[in-house]
């Protein structure tokens, strides 16, 4: 009996292992895009918004055995500047007026999206609170490029307001 269970086991293990191969079989090889790269697909580009593919212009490097941000020139460049960001609302707070939220590259929605890392993300304090909502926005303010944030961010916005986009 024990014989026949240990057959049945192996044929089993074996039937999976080939029914995984074969659904396998035409995926592609490559990895998931970034939330960067996917955010590309979701949002238009608008003349005047940084876009995230400038604000990932940034890498991670090893000085004196700690890991720091690198940031390009150009994101460089807009730190301290009034600039505009679009993306999508992730709220802090439990109402519907936010004045202290993320916004993101990605929809906190989309179950299929990869999680956004901190070049995806954008710390976001405003004067007066902003409407959730889960469309895309535009957010005007004061860019703060972090150097050394705690929270691990690598942007965040002050002053900030919402703008109107025409054609929405």
């Amino acid at each position: 009996m024990r014989r026949y269970a240990c057959l049945a086991l192996t044929l089993s293990l074996g039937c999976l292992a080939l029914s995984a191969a074969a659904f396998n079989s035409g995926s592609p090889t490559t990895s998931l895009p970034t939330a960067v790269e996917h955010s590309a697909t979701l949002l238009q580009e608008i003349p005047g918004v940084v876009s995230w593919k400038a604000l990932a212009q940034v890498e991670p490097v090893n000085r004196g055995g700690k890991m720091v941000p690198e940031f390009s020139r150009e994101i460089l460049g807009l730190d301290k500047q009034v600039v505009r960001v679009q993306g999508f609302m992730m709220p802090l707070e439990m109402t519907d007026q936010q004045k202290h939220f993320l916004i993101s590259a990605v929809p906190p929605s989309c179950p299929f999206c990869a999680p956004a890392g901190p070049e995806s993300i954008v710390e976001v304090i405003c004067d007066k609170p902003i409407k959730y909502g889960i469309t895309p926005m535009v957010i005007a303010g004061k860019l703060n490029v972090l150097r050394d944030d705690q929270s691990g961010l690598l942007y965040r916005m002050v002053d900030a307001e919402l703008v109107p986009v025409s054609g929405k």
